[in-house]
């Protein structure tokens, strides 16, 4: 099973459209993600427009958004929902996301053999503020 994060940003004129479109998604289209593979699917979507996507595949994202990209009913929604986002550069909202790395899974770690041993304050220690602002500098809104 893959897990996706991923981000957009809805354009903030565009918020109150996008919340109505997807208050009710075309019968067609859910469909289609279900069979394409798309399964705990959600989307969360911010004030000021950032959205923030989430979906578990059981192949791969790549699989999935091809399978997608084979229907018709997906040209027609992502072409519909592409005037609402910012910064695509022409790519579909569901290729043009920013995906997000994932760094921690609750179940991965319960299920991970235990070594009985404890980490050392210097693995667990959290980091200092000078070291979280040099991680923002590569661009990704954290």
């Amino acid at each position: 099973m893959e897990r996706v994060c991923f981000q957009l940003q809805v354009k903030p004129d565009r918020i109150d459209e996008y919340r109505r479109r997807h208050a009710a998604v075309w019968p067609d289209m859910l469909e289609a993600l279900h069979e394409a593979g798309w399964h705990n699917y959600s989307l969360f979507l911010r004030a000021d427009g950032l959205l923030v996507g989430y979906v578990e595949i059981a192949t791969s994202i790549a699989e999935a958004q091809a399978a997608m990209a084979a229907t018709e009913v997906n040209a027609r929604w992502q072409a519909e929902m592409g005037e609402l986002f910012v910064d695509l550069d022409g790519a579909a909202p569901d290729t043009g996301f920013l995906r997000l790395e994932e760094v921690f899974h609750l179940e991965d770690q319960l299920a991970a053999p235990r070594t009985g041993t404890t980490p050392t304050s210097t693995t667990t220690s959290a980091p200092s503020p000078a070291d979280a602002a040099s991680r923002r500098t590569d661009g990704v809104p954290s």
